[in-house]
């Protein structure tokens, strides 16, 4: 499940992240790419790591936009698995 270490953790570790909106702890950031190819081959990328991890996100895609949010729900927030996850992701995206 990953050790909970809270989104404010997260966002101090790992740059461009920011605490998301609402009730529950998680945090949130928005990706612009060049182009829809682009996004999709960025979505691409993370599904096979999500799948490998058994720790998929929550994400929105518009063209060349992927608005993501990282929170473990069995843990009841912010844990390793989504620093794995949201260093992973930025690492992708350049």
């Amino acid at each position: 499940m990953g050790e909970k270490i809270g989104a404010d953790a997260l966002c101090s570790a790992v740059a461009g992240w920011g605490v998301a909106d609402g009730e529950r702890e998680a945090v949130r950031k928005v990706y612009k790419f060049a182009d829809f190819k682009s996004a999709f081959a960025f979505m691409t990328q993370v599904a096979m790591k999500a799948e490998q991890m058994d720790h998929h996100p929550e994400w929105f895609n518009v063209y060349n936009t992927v608005d993501v949010t990282l929170t473990t729900h069995d843990a009841g927030g912010v844990t390793t698995l989504d620093r794995e996850m949201a260093e992973f992701m930025d690492k992708v995206a350049g």
